[in-house]
């Protein structure tokens, strides 16, 4: 059944998700009643430090790891922040490895430790936008202190070999090299398997509204034993390394959240590759329409396809017009007329890459959603290019 209005078509679930109706059940009733502070000593604050609690069990269920393993805090960016310079904060290294397809919260983030005097190595990719456990073992320095890998890529779907990173790291610190591994894993929540201690990562990063949880809420998994500096200063809150009262509301949220994903999460995920299969499919058949998605080795929700000749903002805001929503690519640089990064890092050029959409699905979307929106694109590109010629 879908949750979209009549007439919508929600195609940037990449972006953002839909908050599931006991996603913003939990929310309410944090907000309305269990609203005490977690930390006050009355019944109030020992009902919302309750609901904090179990969140946490809910969240490291779904990771396979202990519940004291997980810190929460206000999304993605900061969970990301708080690793990566968490880890500045008290390496003893200072040189630090990624991929040249990062989020920017990542990408960023370890250009401005590399101005303060850090040695950066970004690694290349493949035409899918994957990196190798052997490329990256190349890399490893003696003062290497963090190597920082996303699980999947948030424009193209691509899956990275975190499993075979984690272990090479694993051999090389046995052998004494103190390597630590961070791995944003915003985008995967929810739609791959998440197992970080299974694979030797030090610290991974969720968000709580890309699997149909509020906003302004996240967390970090952190490796027992991982030295971490705090970033901010204060109360004893989260270990003491994410100070501040707990937004209890935004983490009910991402516990509802979690409890949703534990309960179908095979299903859920194989019903979104079926329909992504099926976009695929009916893009294919789009006269120079090219997809940078892989086939294999993908998140079941995104399909990333370039469209010759068309501009995808132009594109974009014809399908509105026709109540599909999509998009060119992170919304974290939507705003921003240079071409995304990790296009040209995958080998697109620069009209390719401001001629590509991202479409992306959700456990809410349809079947008829999906054939409805590919009519929609079969008529917009078409249309578009007419314009052109």
């Amino acid at each position: 059944m879908s949750h979209a209005r009549a007439g919508e078509i929600y195609l940037d679930n990449a972006a953002t998700t839909k908050p599931h109706p006991s996603v913003v059940e939990s929310v309410t009733r944090a907000l309305t009643v269990d609203y005490g502070n977690p930390s006050s000593l009355h019944g109030k604050g020992v009902a919302a430090e309750r609901l904090v609690a179990e969140a946490r069990e809910a969240l490291a269920w779904t990771l396979g790891v202990e519940p004291e393993d997980v810190l929460f805090t206000s999304g993605g960016t900061e969970a990301n922040s708080l690793a990566i310079r968490g880890v500045g904060g008290v390496a003893r290294g200072r040189h630090l490895i990624t991929t040249a397809v990062e989020h920017s919260s990542v990408r960023v983030l370890l250009q401005r430790l590399a101005a303060q005097g850090f040695a950066l190595t970004e690694l290349p990719v493949d035409h899918y936008g994957r990196v190798s456990a052997a490329h990256v073992e190349q890399a490893l320095r003696a003062d290497t202190a963090l190597v920082s890998v996303m699980a999947v890529n948030n424009e193209l779907g691509t899956v990275q070999p975190i499993g075979d990173i984690g272990r090479m790291l694993q051999r090389h610190r046995a052998a004494g090299r103190p390597t630590l591994f961070h791995v944003d894993a915003v985008q995967g929540w929810g739609k791959i398997s998440l197992r970080p201690a299974a694979w030797s990562v030090d610290l991974m990063s969720l968000s709580g509204h890309k699997g149909h949880g509020p906003k302004g809420v996240g967390a970090l998994y952190v490796r027992r034993g991982v030295p971490l500096a705090p970033q901010l200063g204060g109360g004893e809150q989260e270990r003491s390394l994410r100070p501040g009262t707990e937004n209890v509301p935004g983490i009910a949220g991402l516990g509802a959240a979690a409890r949703l994903l534990a309960a179908d999460f095979d299903e859920s995920a194989a019903r979104m590759r079926t329909l992504a299969d099926r976009l695929r499919e009916q893009i294919g058949t789009i006269p120079d329409a090219r997809i940078n998605t892989p086939q294999d080795g993908a998140a079941p929700h995104i399909v990333n396809a370039t469209f010759g000749g068309v501009r995808g903002e132009t594109l974009l805001h014809r399908l509105e017009q026709d109540g599909v929503f999509v998009s060119t690519g992170s919304a974290c640089h939507s705003h921003t007329p240079t071409p995304s990064h990790v296009l040209l890092a995958i080998g697109l050029s620069t009209a390719d890459a401001q001629s590509t959409l991202r479409l992306s699905v959700s456990r809410f979307t349809t079947t008829e959603e999906i054939d409805a929106a590919a009519v929609a694109l079969h008529h917009a590109v078409a249309e578009l290019r007419a314009l052109v010629r």
